[in-house]
């Protein structure tokens, strides 16, 4: 069950949930709020709290608003797409056998069967940059978990469309977007640590931001990097 807290021209969504602290979300496209409290916090209280971070959710809001998106992919010939942060041009071929995507400097060619629609297209490729991000991933723990004293149970690669990334700090998982693959690599290594972090600290407090300054001191600009870059057009739900 939700609730809606009306504080004029803002409105948040309440949920409900088995934590410890409040977690505020401003969310894409447009900035929708959206709170998860502890079972036993009033509403009262809750409305407090976030009249309280009224400034940074405008600030999240306007970021938001005037992040560059993705116009929608039509999977044609010379239309860009992007692998690891660099530019390539589609070419789309096609071969009575199975779906493959291959790279060259400048191309990302994907073999698809005849007859294959739009659809087929987008999902052969999300494939594809989802095995990207899984085959880059095992490196970067290696690297982290020793640093961090900590290890991760489980790695999803999903497609996300309002985080770049999760944890379930008490299994242990952690959940990566696909479109992480599109982005620079040292984005990917930025959510992969801040996800590692949660096994240590769950939520955003002090703490976290004391253990991300010293074990990644450049984490901010590449926070700033990631979120300046496009992002996927979706069609949101909300």
């Amino acid at each position: 069950m939700h609730d809606v807290l009306d504080l004029g021209e803002l409105r948040a969504e309440v949920t409900r949930k088995a934590i410890k602290h409040v977690h505020l979300s401003v969310l894409p496209p447009a900035g929708k709020v959206r709170v998860a409290a502890p079972q036993g916090m009033s509403l009262d209280t809750i409305r407090l709290f976030v009249v309280s971070k009224l400034p940074w959710i405008r600030a999240q809001q306007r970021k938001l608003q005037a992040q560059e998106r993705e116009t929608p992919r039509e999977f044609l010939n010379k239309e860009s797409h992007y692998l690891w942060g660099k530019r390539y041009l589609l070419e789309i071929s096609h071969a009575d056998a199975a779906p493959a995507v291959s790279v060259s400097p400048r191309k990302l060619t994907l073999q698809i069967r005849p007859g294959a629609g739009q659809a087929r297209c987008e999902e052969v490729l999300d494939a594809w940059y989802r095995q990207q991000v899984r085959d880059a991933v095992p490196v970067l723990l290696a690297k982290w978990e020793p640093l961090l004293q900590v290890k991760a149970q489980r790695v999803f690669v999903q497609r996300m469309k309002t985080k770049w990334g999760s944890c379930t700090p008490d299994a242990g998982y952690i959940r990566l977007n696909t479109d992480l693959a599109k982005k620079p690599v040292e984005c990917l290594e930025y959510i992969v640590v801040h996800e590692l972090m949660h096994l240590i600290e769950p939520t955003h407090n002090d703490r976290f931001v004391a253990l991300m300054d010293r074990f990644m001191p450049d984490w901010q600009q590449l926070r700033k990097q990631l979120n300046r870059l496009p992002v996927r057009h979706e069609d949101w739900g909300y």
